[in-house]
C-alpha cells in the first residue's frame, strides 16, 4: 500500500479518526477512504532512526469532506491513534483539515479518486500538520 501524503506549513501530520454524525454509512457501492493525521517534527534535532522524534499521532482532529466542486458531505473526527476512515462512492473528494488546537499551522487538503465498485481502493492517506519546531 502506497501512502499519499500532504505536507503542511509547520510541517505536522494529522490522523483522522471515526466519522461523525452525518457521515455515510457502509454500502456495497461505496468504498472505505482510510488515513492517519500526525504532527512534527517533534524534537528540535532529529537523528536518522531515533524513535523519540516521529511524528505523533493527532487525536480529535476534524476534517471536512468535500465533493470535487467543493460541495461539504460530512465531517469527520480523528481517532486517538489518528486515524480515521470514510465510506464514499465513486467520484473526486477533497479532504480539508481544519485547526487544531496546540498545532500552529493547517495541513494541507488532500485530493482523492474513489474507483468504481470492483476497482483498487484509494491509497492510505497521511495528513501532515508541522509543529513549527526548529
Amino acid at each position: 500500500m502506497r501512502i499519499v501524503a500532504a505536507t503542511v506549513l509547520l510541517g505536522v501530520v494529522v490522523a483522522l479518526g471515526a466519522c461523525t454524525a452525518g457521515a455515510a454509512s457502509p454500502t456495497a457501492d461505496k468504498v472505505a477512504v482510510r488515513g492517519t493525521a500526525t504532527a512534527g517534527p517533534t524534537c528540535p534535532v532529529e537523528r536518522p532512526g531515533d524513535s523519540s522524534c516521529a511524528p505523533r499521532p493527532v487525536a480529535g482532529a476534524t476534517i471536512v469532506v468535500q465533493t470535487g466542486a467543493g460541495v461539504e458531505i460530512t465531517r469527520l473526527t480523528t481517532a486517538a491513534d489518528g486515524t480515521f476512515s470514510v465510506d464514499l462512492a465513486a467520484g473526486d473528494y477533497r479532504l480539508v483539515p481544519q485547526p487544531v488546537a496546540g498545532i500552529l499551522g493547517t495541513a494541507d487538503q488532500v485530493s482523492v479518486t474513489v474507483p468504481a465498485s470492483g476497482s483498487p481502493v484509494p491509497d492510505e492517506i497521511l495528513i501532515r500538520y508541522d509543529t513549527g519546531i526548529r
